[in-house]
């Protein structure tokens, strides 16, 4: 039996979606698992106020966790100097994936 592929939110941005795809092949890796991303458009995205208008934090990652709260997504790759400092309480900050040092390129 082929187990159902994870379910995995980001934004739609170039380098969200480079972030996630690195993560997704990591999880592939690690399970076994297919990885499907789900490209999810947050209000941030759609906006055309100024980031100081629409509040800053948070604005670009209402949206993704919506979508694990409503179960639409299993896990979801956005960047950690953008989540609210208050976590929510139903969803876990399970990893941060090592960064790359520039040093080597």
């Amino acid at each position: 039996m082929t187990e159902r592929a994870l379910r995995l939110g980001t934004r739609r941005s170039k380098l969200a979606m480079a972030q996630s795809g690195h993560v997704a092949d990591a999880v592939r890796q690690l399970t076994g698992r297919p990885v499907e991303l789900v490209e999810i458009t947050t209000y941030g995205d759609t906006s055309r106020e100024h980031l100081a208008q629409i509040g800053g934090t948070g604005v670009f990652v209402a949206a993704l966790r919506d979508a694990l709260l409503a179960g639409e997504v299993d896990f979801a790759v956005h960047s950690l100097k953008d989540l609210p400092t208050a976590q929510h309480p139903d969803l876990v900050l399970a990893a941060i994936p090592r960064r790359e040092d520039p040093a080597t390129y």
